[in-house]
């Protein structure tokens, strides 16, 4: 087990450090959000495992903490928002109606990103979207360092504009260690959809129009001082909540389920 030091600091600003998913051997301090508290580690992990335990370990002593208890102790665990703008529906889910928004910014490359939706988000589309309980809206944030996200981005948002949105998140995620080595992110997306859909996708991505709605989720992300990938913007009752990581469904259940009491 590597060396691992934790600190409380009564802030819910401190910074996270970017984290290159490529590179495993650097030292890397994490925002653990919501809460108040950072975990500091080194080692040569990959950049799934680190996220997630630190996600783990920290949430489960402090997070909980600091988000549900943290406001009753007049401590600033969150700031008061406006009402969510910029939704595009073709890359949200559920009802605009619901108590509680989420807002995931994710890079299709990002081991972390897969991880959060093949193990909480699907869940979470399952038991809290499709409820009415939770509105989730998908926002994109290609890393620099993924040679291929920023193409991953675009075909995902034209699969959005032809009604193929969840499908095609879907393949892009459980293949993303094939396409992140060949490139062959069009390949990948045709895998899931017909001929003439798939013509229609490249006549979007090919025509450069997506770029602009890609880059509007980055310049709002930077609005919320996102660092790194994933990270989900939880919107209730006029706050925010900031989480960067993975974070387990049974931990994000326990919260939604909070925050749907409050």
């Amino acid at each position: 087990m590597h060396p691992l030091r934790t600190s409380i600091l009564i802030r819910a600003d401190a910074p996270a450090a970017h984290i290159d998913c490529g590179n495993t051997s650097i030292w890397t301090e994490s925002q653990v959000i919501f809460l108040l508290g950072r975990v500091i580690y080194s080692g040569k992990e990959d950049c799934v495992d680190r996220l997630r335990n630190a996600s783990s370990l920290a949430l489960s002593w402090a997070g909980l903490f600091a988000l549900l208890l943290a406001p009753a102790l007049g401590v600033r665990a969150a700031q008061a928002t406006a009402a969510v703008t910029d939704i595009d529906p073709h890359v949200a889910a559920g009802s605009k109606n619901a108590p509680i928004v989420m807002e995931v910014f994710s890079d299709f490359q990002c081991p972390a990103c897969k991880t959060l939706f093949i193990t909480t988000n699907r869940q979470v589309m399952d038991n809290y979207v499709s409820t009415g309980k939770v509105y989730l809206i998908h926002r994109d944030f290609p890393l620099p360092m993924h040679a291929h996200s920023q193409v991953a981005a675009q075909y995902s948002r034209a699969a959005a504009q032809i009604g193929k949105f969840e499908a095609v998140e879907q393949v892009l995620f459980n293949n993303q260690e094939k396409w992140e080595q060949t490139g062959d992110v069009d390949g990948t997306v045709a895998a899931v959809l017909s001929p003439a859909e798939m013509a229609k996708v490249r006549a979007l991505v090919k025509g450069g129009t997506l770029n602009a709605a890609i880059q509007k989720d980055v310049a709002l992300g930077r609005l919320y001082n996102v660092n790194q990938t994933p990270t989900t913007v939880f919107h209730v009752k006029g706050q925010t909540f900031p989480y960067a990581g993975v974070m387990s469904y049974e931990i994000l259940r326990n919260f939604l389920d909070q925050l749907g009491k409050s």
